[in-house]
């Protein structure tokens, strides 16, 4: 016990001596070598992001079908679901003209109306949540 101190601070001291002691520079702002496609990225500019769901809506309409609408948060597409048809994304030039997608598929309103007139394939009717 008395001898097997000094040899673990000797084995101890020789595993330290084996330690890199170089000094390190480290760079910022010069190229990404960790990612290659960093460069890329840069010159492609910002991302942005798609729109998020606002408000979920579901519709009964004047022929007794339901229609569920995800009406998104740029204001001017939304997500369409029927049980027969799936779901089709609608899209308007600009917020607050009516969305159109699919075929057939149209949507006039917005998220904070009662009603919405809706096109799932025939002619538009009129919706209430």
């Amino acid at each position: 016990m008395i001898r097997t101190t000094p040899l673990i601070a000797v084995a101890a001291a020789a595993l330290l001596a084996g330690c890199n002691q170089e000094d390190h520079t480290i760079v910022a702002g010069g190229p990404d070598t960790e990612n290659p496609a960093a460069d890329a990225l840069k010159a492609n500019g910002p991302v942005e992001l798609p729109p998020s769901v606002a408000a979920s809506k579901t519709y009964r309409c004047a022929d007794n079908s339901v229609v569920h609408v995800d009406w998104l948060s740029d204001g001017k597409s939304a997500n369409v679901r029927t049980d027969a048809g799936g779901t089709v994304q609608v899209v308007a030039p600009e917020a607050g003209q009516p969305m159109t997608g699919g075929t057939g598929y149209s949507v006039s309103g917005t998220a904070d109306a009662a009603s919405a007139k809706i096109a799932t394939g025939g002619s538009a009717q009129s919706c209430k949540a």
